[in-house]
């Protein structure tokens, strides 16, 4: 079973930037939409941005603007780059990838390839 994981969270304060990588290791990553995802605690899990196969991209609206997503098929690797981080983007960040190629993107249950999650956290 292909499972993907994540890297690059850590501690940084209000305003400042962190780019998460999400690398696969299965052989079609190409051909996923890959989603970003993120949990707080006490709340839901929420889609933050996806990037289609093709390259389409997704984001929710408390973060255009300030996050990028991208994919490098040939490393099988989709990253998110965050900018201006706020305090309230302090969350738990997963990465999926699902081969429905509806758009806008699914929500999390047509996901699979979950990781373990990568830690961001935002002071002020």
């Amino acid at each position: 079973q292909v499972q993907l994981v994540e890297s690059g969270g850590g501690l940084v304060q209000a305003g400042g930037s962190l780019r998460l990588a999400c690398t696969s290791s299965g052989r079609t990553f190409s051909t996923y939409t890959v989603g970003w995802f993120r949990q707080a605690p006490g709340r839901e899990l929420e889609l933050v941005a996806a990037i289609s196969s093709g390259g389409s991209t997704y984001y929710v609206d408390p973060v255009k603007g300030r996050f990028t997503i991208s994919r490098d098929n040939p490393k099988n690797t989709a990253y998110l780059q965050m900018n201006s981080l706020k305090p309230e983007d302090t969350a738990i960040y997963y990465c999926a990838q699902t081969y429905y190629s509806t758009w806008p993107p699914p929500s999390a249950h047509d996901y699979t390839g979950w990781g373990q999650g990568t830690q961001v956290t935002v002071s002020s």
